[in-house]
């Protein structure tokens, strides 16, 4: 009798256990069928451009890492302007300044740069892969070529003045924005002690080696300066442009008023 009590328990223990795991097993009344969630595609990145430089307070050069092709836009199908190259007409490493980067997450980042050569202001893109590492400055040159002076800002307040000469009427200096490319020692005492160029070149020739780069450097006819003797470069004092090799590195933007 106990036997048969226990077996009737145990079936009865296990036919509602087989009922609990049916009635888990199915959908709910009045539930639909199930379905499966798919996720939500990340739509694609904006195209987005970055500044790197303001050409006053803050300011971004590189030099060539590649030979690339300098286009009129940020794509491969985009107009040739110029090539990238690795030195400047006097033998050191070429400088370019960086305006913005583009990016449109694709494989290819592009970056804007000022390109040097005659016409003077032009402005094309190249693949970042084309460029170094950037470095970052705060340094502007100012030349004004009414009142004849240079100033030196950093990060906008005046650290530096001086007097200068400039192109006189038949070979003036060209105004624009252009940057400093190379510092350079050796030209002789025309040039005085130190000699900057830039990335301005004359109409003409200038007084510079080789001819059409404006440069910035000494003189042997500090009587001339201020005023406008030269063929298009820039004349300082000896001690002021030494003095202002001591304050303003290669890369930085100068701006011809």
């Amino acid at each position: 009798m106990v036997e048969e009590v226990f077996v009737d328990s145990m079936r009865r223990i296990a036919l509602t256990a087989l009922a609990a795991s049916a009635l888990a097993a199915a959908p709910a009344l009045g539930a639909g069928p199930a379905t499966t969630t798919t996720p939500t595609p990340t739509p694609p990145a904006k195209p987005a451009y970055i500044q790197l430089s303001n050409e006053t307070t803050f300011s971004r050069w590189a030099y060539t890492n590649l030979t690339l092709k300098v286009r009129k836009g940020p794509s491969s199908g985009a107009r040739a302007l110029a090539k990238l190259h690795f030195n400047t007409e006097d033998g050191p490493p070429e400088v370019y300044l960086a305006l913005q980067e583009y990016t449109n997450n694709s494989d290819v980042d592009w970056v804007q740069i000022r390109i040097p050569g005659r016409p003077n202001g032009r402005i094309g893109w190249v693949p970042r892969e084309g460029l170094g590492e950037f470095h970052l400055i705060h340094t502007q040159l100012v030349v004004n070529r009414r009142t004849l002076r240079a100033t030196l800002y950093k990060n906008g307040k005046k650290t530096f003045k001086a007097p200068v000469g400039v192109g006189k009427a038949s070979t003036p200096t060209p105004a624009g924005h252009f940057w400093i490319r190379e510092k350079l020692k050796g030209f002789g005492p025309v040039y005085g002690p130190l000699a900057f160029g830039t990335a301005d070149y004359s109409n003409k020739l200038t007084d510079w080696p080789g001819g059409g780069v404006v440069g910035v450097h000494g003189t042997n006819e500090p009587n001339l300066v201020p005023g406008r003797p030269s063929h298009g470069c820039i004349r300082m004092h000896n001690k002021d442009i030494l003095h202002l090799a001591r304050l303003m590195s290669v890369g930085t933007p100068l701006l011809i008023l």
